[in-house]
């Protein structure tokens, strides 16, 4: 192992455990952590909906990939879809209660993850580690 791990490895590969651990925990009820995420940026959503195109913007993802996201998330009658009364063109997403519970669930998981991530930092270091993320996270906007 070489002395000097690059930090942008380190990144990949914490982003990939967090994911496998995550994927793993959400198997069970039959999700992925992406749609999980698009649940959440739903409820936090004025109105608890948004249209596809902003949820294209906020994960960075193709329409398709989005589109698939929420046709499983229908399925599965944890989100509804219907276009904009306004502008038919405009397709929105809206959590359903079932969506909003799954929420709860997940955001329970999600405190138990960030504590094990965490296990063994004082709190000092905790602000610091987040101020410090924050800073890479603005660096490459």
């Amino acid at each position: 192992m070489p002395e000097y791990t690059p930090n942008g490895l380190l990144f990949k590969q914490i982003h990939d455990r967090l994911e496998k651990q995550a994927n793993n925990a959400l198997r069970a009820k039959d999700l992925t952590m992406m749609q999980v995420s698009v649940l959440m940026a739903l409820q936090k959503a004025a109105g608890q909906r948004l249209s596809m195109k902003a949820l294209e913007r906020y994960f960075g993802v193709a329409q398709s990939t989005v589109a698939g996201i929420v046709s499983r998330l229908e399925q599965k009658g944890l989100v509804e879809a219907f276009g904009d009364a306004a502008d038919k063109r405009i397709k929105l997403v809206h959590i359903t209660p079932a969506g909003e519970q799954c929420c709860t669930e997940a955001s329970f998981r999600m405190d138990e993850a960030e504590e094990n991530l965490l296990q063994g930092f004082s709190a000092e270091e905790r602000k610091a580690l987040n101020r410090l993320l924050t800073k890479v996270a603005d660096n490459l906007k």
